[in-house]
């Protein structure tokens, strides 16, 4: 059951607004960076020069129109601002993510988790069987403290709160309607060793045991998440995760990381999950341009959804080995294909 971004109608700032002066006109309003008036859909207009700017020619490409009011770069003087590293201090690290202990403090030895995971990787055979394979966390507890700083540093800047669970906030979908019975032609069901080796996945993140990525800005793509050692076809990555909501709820919300759920029969029953406010790695996670050859061969990882314990999730799964300095993508668009990515890089 493969998921999808969801992608809300450009409905706000995407035409010129009523013409302020006598001389200004529709017609006039063109993209600063690449001069042309095509594609107005798409325009973006600052709130305070009414200058124009394509969502694609933005740096970063900007997927849709952003909440509140927006600003160019020029108003804005944040053009290609690098965000402020988050220090690099492990009781701060360990504040931050709620880990249960401190890196090198006493409990479940680096040999003993060593031995899990060697049971878990024993599950994952051959891709016929879809076993699926815990991530490997790096020996070095520095160069831990190093990845987990990159994501704290992301969540920061985009004023996220870091969950590595699905969240249920009042006033919006409760988590008695997150029920797999409800998927238009059924969910398969996660297995119980794969539950088990998604668990291990939990148990490793709450110690400090993170999976071996970084998060980086690039000013083309914004933040975005590479390997920081390699990884194997079929490695749980993490769980897409944020505050569970009514689709119905989200029709004119701007927000474009909006990943669906459950995908049901009673379009008033589908839900979507919603990480601009509490979230994990996996918002940092670009997508393919779908559009192209290049695009697609970019792709290292699927998003697929399983009934886990009577509960939709959604996991992000290594498609093919992964090596270090690999950047992470995968394919925004499910069966819906309603994402706009024929801009992405």
């Amino acid at each position: 059951m493969s998921c999808s971004k969801r992608s809300t109608p450009l409905r706000r700032r995407t035409s010129a607004p009523k013409p302020a002066r006598k001389s200004s006109s529709l017609d006039d309003v063109g993209c600063e960076k690449c001069g042309s008036d095509e594609s107005p859909a798409e325009l973006l207009l600052c709130d305070k020069c009414d200058k124009g700017y394509h969502l694609f020619c933005l740096r970063p490409i900007l997927a849709s129109v952003p909440k509140g009011s927006w600003f160019c770069p020029s108003c804005s003087n944040t053009t290609n601002k690098k965000p402020i590293s988050f220090p690099l201090v492990q009781t701060k690290i360990i504040d931050f993510f709620r880990i249960q202990r401190s890196f090198d403090a006493p409990g479940i030895s680096n040999q003993d988790t060593r031995k899990k995971r060697k049971r878990g990787s024993s599950l994952v055979m051959s891709k016929k069987k879809r076993k699926l394979l815990p991530y490997t966390p790096s020996e070095d507890p520095k160069r831990r403290l190093e990845q987990m700083a990159s994501l704290a540093t992301a969540l920061t800047a985009t004023k996220t709160k870091f969950s590595n669970e699905l969240t249920y906030m009042p006033r919006m979908a409760p988590r008695s309607a997150n029920s797999p019975a409800l998927e238009h032609g059924g969910m398969q069901i996660l297995s119980k060793e794969d539950t088990e080796t998604l668990n291990l996945c939990k148990s490793m993140m709450e110690r400090g045991e993170c999976p071996p990525l970084n998060v980086v800005f690039d000013p083309i793509e914004g933040f975005t998440v590479e390997a920081d050692g390699f990884i194997r076809d079929l490695t749980i990555i993490t769980e897409y995760v944020g505050d569970v909501d009514f689709l119905k709820n989200r029709e004119n919300d701007d927000g474009d990381s909006m990943m669906t759920l459950l995908s049901a029969s009673d379009p008033s029953q589908m839900l979507v999950i919603c990480p601009d406010k509490h979230s994990n790695i996996a918002r940092f996670i670009n997508g393919i341009n779908n559009h192209t050859p290049e695009g697609k061969k970019k792709q290292n990882l699927k998003c697929v959804r399983f009934d886990v314990n009577g509960e939709c999730r959604a996991l992000l799964i290594s498609n093919r080995d992964i090596t270090k300095g690999e950047r992470l993508y995968y394919n925004y668009n499910g069966h819906e294909h309603e994402y706009p990515t024929e801009h992405f890089v």
